[in-house]
């Protein structure tokens, strides 16, 4: 493989007609942007953001479901940080928590387990949010509660699949000439899941390692293949990444949970691209949260429109005045994967 020196030069040398390659990832995004790799590509080369942030994508209809059940007696919401300030149509689980819901912050969702066990008179609701890298850990936290007969604990799912969002995308008429593709996705789904994008929509997909020489060889090979009129996946990250993805992980998703067609925010919804759980664990769901109640975004905000790479963070008349990190408009602004978020803390370099 050349090395990311190599990569670039080839790349500052391209001179076709204009590109536009996706990072699905936000840690892709934050990556690209720390290792300076914006700054080195021609004109004719224009990265954009997708929809890989979790919590950018979750509806408010669904942090409004929370805020509500944090509040019921006998009750505790329990969350991952990043969730705390994400905007909903009940406010946020922050506000929510100083008004006098129980919104507990966890680092692991195992410790849900121990806390339902302390506490047998208490609900313990978590947030299930994430795409397939996370999903294991939820089948995991099933799979302990029902070894140790644990039944107070109740999922409030929202865990979305990534491919239904890029076949969307395609789908919508979206000038994509190539997707970067996830790593750690990837790693659970596998390279050859790719496919139906590349062979469907004839978009080439690189999957990358988060290292500045990695994304510097898949832009290079996205270059190669436009230019070359090809669209293939190819791996570019198979220390970690394999064909047929964590076979192990896959079972055990496909033992607690099925895919349903769920709601993105600002998206709508999109058939086929979240996962709930299988009937047969129903009795650990919180639940419909009513899913179509708001995918939409406060007036002026543009992150249904940043999500899906059809315009920048800048673009947005409240980026960085009415909305910055301390006090978010929109959810893509929250979270350390948000690309409004990222955008925000390199804007000196924008």
């Amino acid at each position: 493989m050349k090395s990311a020196a190599d990569c670039l030069r080839a790349i500052r040398e391209y001179s076709g007609p204009p590109l536009r390659f996706m990072e699905v990832c936000g840690t892709h995004t934050d990556s690209i942007f720390r290792s300076g790799l914006r700054d080195v590509l021609p004109e004719t080369i224009r990265l954009i953001s997708g929809p890989g942030c979790p919590v950018c994508v979750t509806p408010g209809g669904y942090i409004g479901a929370a805020c509500r059940l944090s509040r019921e007696d006998n009750n505790v919401l329990c969350t991952f940080g990043d969730m705390m300030r994400v905007p909903g149509t009940a406010g946020s689980l922050a506000e929510a928590r100083a008004q006098g819901g129980r919104v507990r912050i966890v680092y692991s969702p195992m410790e849900v387990l121990d806390l339902a066990e302390k506490a047998p008179d208490l609900t313990f609701y978590m947030t299930a949010v994430g795409f397939e890298t996370t999903l294991p850990i939820y089948a995991l936290m099933l799979e302990e509660m029902c070894r140790r007969n644990i039944k107070n604990v109740r999922f409030l799912t929202a865990v979305k699949a990534i491919l239904p969002a890029l076949r969307w995308i395609c789908a919508g008429g979206h000038a994509i000439d190539g997707f970067i593709g996830p790593g750690h996705v990837s790693a659970i789904i596998g390279a050859d899941a790719y496919r139906e994008i590349s062979g469907d929509f004839g978009v080439p997909v690189a999957v990358a390692g988060f290292e500045y020489e990695h994304l510097a060889a898949a832009l290079w090979d996205l270059v190669n293949q436009c230019r070359a009129g090809s669209a293939a996946v190819h791996n570019l990250y198979p220390n970690v990444v394999t064909p047929s993805g964590n076979t192990a992980a896959l079972t055990l998703i496909d033992k607690y949970f099925v895919k349903a067609d769920t709601a993105w925010r600002g998206l709508g919804v999109i058939e086929g691209s979240g996962y709930v759980l299988r009937p047969a664990f129903a009795e650990y769901s919180a639940g419909d949260w009513d899913a179509d109640s708001d995918i939409s975004e406060p007036p002026g905000c543009l992150c249904g429109s940043v999500i899906i790479g059809a315009s920048a963070p800048t673009d947005c008349p409240f980026f960085g005045t009415r909305c910055t990190p301390l006090d978010p408009v929109g959810p893509c602004m929250v979270s350390a994967e948000g690309a409004c978020g990222i955008y925000y803390r390199n804007r000196e370099r924008l």
